[in-house]
């Protein structure tokens, strides 16, 4: 094996204009440590975090383009696009060469001339514009509705669509992070998967002396770890964030070749190229996975039969990274293939890289599907020819572009932030934890599970039933407002108090709290679940509200003159169901000259989906007296009479023909009364208080008289009715 020699920039061809190449000094040596995290990485950072802030902020076209890709779900969009304009298209294409004519106005079909050449048109042409239409609204229906939809959030507001999207921003920023990291630390783990190996002695005897001359050309102090991968035929390297890793095959190359070669990968390594790549893939990491698959397949079996196949199930993610990731990424890429050639200027091995150049398309050959199709797309090899030839003029009298030099190559990165802007950093993070701070200590306070309950039971103190209402997830539907509120503020109620949240258990978007208060004089519990508000309060703020509604009251008077706290209630047939809030109602009935209803409680407790009223007329000890005088005055009247069947009366005599008859009541019936309503009663003689009476008188028997006395019980039945302030008794017709 020969001992590795560049070719310096004196013995170019004569051919070549002499280059002015500028390059640094290398400065004092300061070898990395290869232990650590952050090994290997380049110099002129002056630490790991400027590295790769460097690498991450510098391709803001391809971040937005995977941004875009992978977060709006582009391929999902353009799969129900397609779906959506074929369907679109069928009906269209049906409806219009089946219903065209008549969409015609009739002015202009009874036009001549004109008429017939619009219908000749239509009927040949009408189901084709129908299709192409029906394909156009149900492609733009089928994309938008997979952009548009995850971000409406429910009628929340624009305000959380901006909070929704600068989420996930940040989560993509995190994940992009996130996966440079385990890049940049696994790295030589990941490498070694891959197949790279350490160098051997003659390896490292050929390859390390070129790798080092050119890094001191370059005016790097320090060289990224060199790898080998076992390939006989094909010269390929790659560059990664602390490694160069080069096929076995280049080992066969000139020697100023691999000079060439090395100084290309010594700028990608110096400028963080693949800091750049492994966020833009980290940011579109789903989009990435998801391509991985098909990519490999095609790799893996090169025929035209699978890159159908493949194609046929995997076209809407293989679109969107040909068409959306990779023109936004393809602009560092290019960008950063003309600076790394740029690297062969300054070492002085222009005509090697012209050879290489001029053999093959390129000796970066991606090994992933990611690779292959967005950081593979070098510029086309003509072009970067014809950037070494501008850049070689740059010395001539007539050079169009200025000098190669280390400092326009390697733009130097200062420190990760000055004074100033560490100061604005700490204050809009300042400002952003008093604003967080802030928000939370609202959110605390008013919207948590606690509050809603709070003031639930508040508004019923303060006797706000519209403010009690909107705390209920169940508003009640047609419930009688105005009668809502009457009835709270009427006198009477009372609402629960000494209300305490003794516990409470959160699950997601529901919530269970047990609440002690005291009603009706006593220390009662309930039971009470929550939900959360799906929509927002100012775009930020998700309250909570008890789950159901008012308490529905199972009433068993519907007569008028009901009252609740002195609010009449409607009877029942009418409006409607009636329902109350949590507390307690004082009931009153209505009154007559027969009957009084006493006053009711009414407990509407918070734990109970019902409430009962329950009213009682009892039967006034006046108007029982009234009419047991009516019934005597009746009775007594009836006496009067001298036949033996009194008419209207409870008694009679079934004896023969008798006369002189008289009738004495012996003993008057006690009189059982049973209200039938708050104004009638049903009059009864029960079988032991039955009265007496005496009829006495002669019979007559074959022309002669006998005299004769009978006694017989009494009882009265009839009904008693309120008159207005009077009682009135009306007897059972017999």
């Amino acid at each position: 094996m020969t001992e590795p020699h560049t070719v310096p920039p004196e013995n170019t061809p004569p051919t070549v204009p002499q280059l002015d190449v500028r390059a640094a000094e290398p400065p004092a040596a300061d070898p990395q440590s290869t232990g650590g995290g952050f090994s290997d990485r380049p110099p002129g950072y002056p630490s790991a975090l400027v590295w790769l802030r460097a690498g991450i902020l510098r391709d803001w076209r391809g971040v937005l383009g995977a941004f875009v890709a992978t977060w709006f779900y582009l391929p999902v969009a353009l799969l129900l696009a397609f779906w959506g304009g074929l369907s679109f298209g069928i009906v269209g294409l049906f409806a219009g060469g089946l219903g065209a004519d008549d969409q015609v106005p009739q002015v202009l079909r009874d036009a001549p001339l004109i008429g017939s050449l619009l219908e000749s048109f239509l009927s040949r042409s009408g189901g084709v514009l129908g299709g192409v239409a029906g394909f156009a609204v149900g492609f733009l229906v089928g994309f938008l509705s997979v952009l548009v939809l995850p971000w409406l959030g429910a009628g929340e507001g624009p305000f959380a669509v901006v909070t929704g999207l600068v989420g996930t921003v940040v989560a993509a920023g995190l994940i992009g992070v996130l996966y440079t990291l385990y890049r940049v630390l696994l790295e030589p783990r990941l490498l070694v998967v891959s197949g790279a190996r350490q160098p051997s002695r003659r390896e490292a005897a050929r390859l390390r002396p070129v790798l080092e001359d050119c890094a001191r050309r370059l005016g790097l102090p320090s060289v990224p770890r060199l790898l080998m991968e076992d390939d006989p035929v094909l010269s390929n390297a790659r560059t990664y964030a602390r490694h160069v890793v080069v096929t076995t095959a280049v080992l066969t190359e000139a020697d100023d070749e691999i000079a060439a070669l090395f100084s290309h990968e010594l700028v990608h390594w110096r400028t963080g190229d693949e800091i750049t790549s492994a966020f833009v893939r980290g940011v579109g990491l789903p989009l990435t996975l998801a391509h991985a698959l098909p990519a490999w397949l095609m790799r893996t079996f090169p025929h035209p039969g699978t890159n159908f196949v493949v194609f046929l199930f995997f076209w809407p993610v293989l679109l969107t990274m040909r068409y959306v990731v990779l023109p936004l990424h393809a602009r560092d890429v290019r960008a950063a293939e003309y600076r790394a050639d740029l690297g062969a200027v300054l070492t002085g091995h222009v005509e090697a890289m012209r050879r290489i150049l001029e053999r093959r398309l390129s000796f970066e050959t991606g090994r992933s599907g990611w690779d292959e199709a967005v950081c593979a797309t070098h510029p086309p090899h003509e072009l970067r020819l014809d950037a070494l030839e501008r850049a070689t003029l740059a010395g001539a009298p007539s050079g169009v572009t200025e000098p190669v030099t280390v400092e326009r190559l390697f733009n130097q990165s200062g420190p990760v932030g000055t004074r100033r802007t560490w100061l604005l950093v700490g204050g809009l993070a300042l400002v952003a934890c008093l604003g967080a701070s802030g928000l939370s200590a609202v959110q605390w306070a008013f919207f948590r599970p606690e509050a809603a309950v709070e003031g639930f039971f508040g508004a019923l103190a303060d006797r706000d039933s519209e403010a009690a209402l909107g705390h209920l997830t169940d508003q009640g539907a047609g419930t009688d407002t105005k009668l809502l509120d009457r009835l709270l503020r009427g006198d009477g109620y009372q609402p629960p108090t000494g209300v305490e949240v003794s516990s409470l258990e959160r699950d997601g978007d529901t919530a269970t709290a047990t609440v002690a208060y005291r009603l009706a004089e006593a220390r009662q519990t309930a039971t009470l679940t929550l939900e959360r508000d799906k929509e927002s309060t100012a775009g930020l703020f998700h309250g909570w509200r008890l789950t159901g509604g008012p308490i529905a009251l199972n009433s068993s008077i519907a007569d008028p003159g009901v009252r609740l706290n002195g609010v009449e209630l409607p009877v029942a047939t009418e409006g409607p169901p009636l329902v109350l809030l949590p507390g307690v109602y004082t009931a009153t009935g209505p009154s007559s000259a027969l009957s009084e209803t006493p006053n009711a409680t009414v407990v509407a407790d918070p734990g109970q989906s019902a409430a009962t009223l329950q009213l009682t007329p009892v039967l006034k000890p006046a108007a029982a007296e009234a009419v047991e005088a009516q019934v005597r005055a009746w009775l007594d009247e009836c006496a009067k009479q001298t036949v033996t069947a009194p008419q209207g009366c409870p008694f009679r005599y079934y004896g023969g023909s008798a006369q002189k008859v008289t009738w004495k009541i012996l003993e008057y019936p006690k009189l059982a009364l049973e209200l039938t309503g708050p104004a009638s009663a049903q009059v009864t003689t029960p079988p032991e208080t039955r009265g007496r009476v005496q009829v006495s008188g002669t019979n007559t028997y074959f022309g002669g008289t006998s005299p004769f006395t009978d006694d017989d019980t009494l009882t009265v039945t009839g009904v008693a009715t309120a008159d207005g302030d009077n009682v009135t008794f009306r007897p059972a017709v017999n």
